[in-house]
């Protein structure tokens, strides 16, 4: 920063650098998650199977209303049972 000439504009101090490390928790949550998969393999036919199931389950609920996500969810339980039971 001192070589650039930046010195005055880097903003250094507790609680600064939140927003760029809250930023990241997601990511971080996922990689703590990818550690317990020992191959590659594995992670990827998990990856494959719970991608799947989470877009098949994943209503936005902030969205709608209580009584339509209600229905949405009492729809997707049923067609994911029908599917188990074929």
């Amino acid at each position: 920063m001192k070589a650039v000439g930046n010195i005055l504009k880097q903003e250094t101090g507790r609680w600064l650098n939140n927003r760029a490390e809250n930023s990241h928790l997601p990511f971080r949550r996922r990689e703590r998650a990818m550690l317990r998969f020992r191959q590659m393999r594995c992670l990827q036919k998990f990856a494959a199977v719970h991608s799947s199931v989470h877009n098949h389950f994943n209503q936005e609920r902030h969205l709608y209303s209580r009584d339509n996500f209600k229905l949405n969810r009492a729809a997707a339980l049923a067609e994911w049972r029908g599917l188990g039971a074929a």
